[in-house]
């Protein structure tokens, strides 16, 4: 609204003649002064506000940007955490039984190898145990023995089976005879002999054995002589001479014969015997499922002749079985228990602790010492779910410690674990790292790791805060790169925006992999540096809200703002002054002059 001065009157008389008659405005004004004065003011503060001068606003915005060409330079991307160390093993040793120490003469710093004795504990006990678990286990493996030999019918001699009474599928008893075997290789002939005479004769003495009926004369061997006379018929004293006699096939216990001694004969004829017969009988009652030799078939000695089952049978063999396996475990646990009276080192390492003395009365679970292998050592570093992907087992580390200082040890990735922790709602995965030369290094050490992830030799590259939006590049127009200009970028006067495409980066630079050249010329502006995190892939991940380009050129990303670049911030509409205040915009131009350092 636009407020008109009313103009004066030229001739004094008009004026009066133009003055509102009475009972008019000053009539009016008289009459309703009361409301009339609140609006009056009102009306001038609103004047008061659209006339006021406006706030002056600066002209020109400023930017002061470095100028630098593209540089050829080694670049790595570093994970750096921290962790502590610890030793390769550790190994707690206990008591696993009771008793009063007997030895232990080993020191805390002593390297012992595994297997090294440690302690000795009394066990005088436990051996009185072990002796009695070893009888009971003998009774049983006997008793099993014979339970499982009772299915089975054995030749008691070798000879000749001379009568098989069972048949396969027969049901027999226990006792039961089922055959006989008979040794007729060589035959006895059991004689008397006058007391006198015989008591001169020897075992092994031959003597020569008169067939009757034949008068056939055969070789014969003393085996046997009575030690005492007999009265025999006549009032005689008679020894007993017992005569082994090979036989060809042709003796029997039908025929008899007489033997003549040194020229001395025998009183009375008398019936050869087998050397040996058997007649065998079932140990059990049965099925006879088996029969290994006929009637007339040779056998020797604990040979099988047949073979019983039953149900009774099985039950008994399983019930001797049981009790056997029983017996075995209990002797394994009494030997177990024997050994760990004799207490040895588990691992090879270094005496950390000895809890333990010669004398002390031990109990079971008792703390005896503590063991550590100091072959490597290791820690386990929390990392990151964002950068966790990027490691791999074989990866180099550096380590150093604060307590070892100018020194770097070298490490290893042994292990990236596939579970994670999760807490605060980030994740953190174990990551394992061995280091093998540990000079100056002892288990419980803070320790700093830092890990190469990404690396490029001889890469060019530009500073960080030279790179806007992740690929974007400020560059001189005169520059050979800059016929790639973006054309949708706005840029200040003299430049141009070429998109870029970017590879590892540090602390300080970034690989530039393709849309620069070693002869561009670039831009930038050293205040817009953030502490965004880069990684290997070009992009980058804001760590603190921050856009690259300073934040007065750009909206608050932790507030929800919407990035943009310098040159497009100041084109866009800036707030006004007041609130009635339209924006005004600022030629991209006049935005800047570029200064060269």
């Amino acid at each position: 609204m636009i407020w008109n001065k009313p103009k004066q009157p030229a001739d004094p008389q008009q004026g009066t003649a133009a003055a509102p008659k009475k009972g008019g405005a000053a009539a009016f004004a008289k009459k309703n002064w009361k409301w009339l004065v609140p609006v009056a003011i009102v009306v001038l503060a609103g004047g008061w506000w659209l006339l006021k001068p406006k706030s002056a606003k600066p002209a020109n915005v400023d930017t002061s940007y470095t100028e630098v060409m593209p540089e050829t330079r080694d670049v790595s991307n570093t994970l750096s955490v921290t962790g502590t160390l610890n030793p390769a093993n550790t190994y707690s040793v206990k008591s696993l039984v009771s008793g009063k120490v007997l030895t232990g003469s080993f020191e805390e710093g002593d390297i012992v190898e595994e297997g090294t004795v440690l302690y000795t504990v009394d066990s005088s006990d436990a051996t009185t145990k072990v002796e009695q678990a070893a009888i009971t286990l003998q009774q049983a493996q006997r008793s099993y023995d014979k339970t499982v030999d009772r299915q089975y019918v054995r030749a008691e001699v070798a000879g000749v089976v001379s009568s098989l009474k069972v048949n396969k599928g027969d049901e027999v008893k226990s006792g039961q005879e089922v055959a006989v075997v008979r040794d007729s290789s060589k035959m006895n002939l059991v004689l008397e002999f006058p007391a006198a005479d015989a008591a001169n004769f020897s075992v092994g003495q031959t003597a020569e054995v008169t067939l009757d009926g034949t008068f056939e004369v055969l070789p014969g061997t003393i085996t046997a002589v009575t030690g005492t006379d007999a009265l025999s018929t006549g009032n005689l004293l008679t020894r007993t001479v017992t005569l082994s006699v090979s036989n060809a096939g042709g003796l029997t216990t039908a025929q008899a014969a007489t033997a003549t001694v040194n020229g001395v004969s025998s009183i009375a004829a008398a019936n050869f015997q087998y050397q040996a017969e058997r007649t065998l009988t079932a140990l059990t009652s049965g099925t006879v499922t088996a029969i290994n030799v006929r009637e007339g078939g040779n056998v020797n000695k604990d040979d099988i002749i047949l073979t019983l089952s039953g149900e009774e049978l099985t039950e008994s063999i399983q019930s001797a079985s049981e009790t056997l396996r029983g017996a075995e475990l209990s002797m394994q646990n009494m030997q177990d228990t024997m050994d760990n009276y004799t207490i040895t080192s588990p691992i090879s390492g270094t005496i950390i602790e000895k809890n333990a003395k010669v004398g002390d009365a031990l109990s079971t679970g008792s703390d005896l010492c503590t063991i550590y292998d100091l072959s490597y050592l290791e820690m386990t570093i929390k990392v990151d779910e964002l950068q966790v992907s990027s490691l791999k087992v074989g990866q180099s580390v550096q380590v150093t410690a604060d307590a070892v200082k100018d020194k770097t040890y070298e490490g290893l990735v042994t292990r990236v674990s596939m579970k994670g922790d999760t807490s605060g709602g980030t994740t953190t995965y174990p990551v394992t790292v061995r280091i093998d030369e540990t000079t100056g290094l002892r288990p419980g050490m803070n320790a700093n790791a830092e890990i190469v992830v990404a690396q490029a030799k001889n890469a060019l590259t530009v500073p960080n805060a030279a790179i806007v939006r992740g690929s974007y590049v400020l560059v001189r127009q005169d520059s050979p790169s800059a016929v790639n200009a973006d054309a949708s970028m706005s840029a200040p006067e003299g430049y141009v925006y070429v998109q870029v495409k970017t590879g590892v980066s540090d602390d300080n630079y970034t690989q530039v992999t393709s849309g620069l050249s070693e002869s561009d010329t670039i831009a930038y502006d050293p205040s817009s540096v953030s502490s965004d995190s880069y990684y290997d892939d070009g992009g980058y991940d804001y760590s603190d809200g921050e856009v690259i380009g300073g934040t007065e050129n750009a909206a608050d990303v932790a507030e929800g703002g919407e990035e943009m670049l310098p040159e497009e911030t100041e084109n866009a509409e800036e707030p006004a002054a007041d609130a009635e205040e339209p924006a005004e915009g600022i030629d991209p131009a006049e935005a800047g002059a570029v200064v060269v350092n």
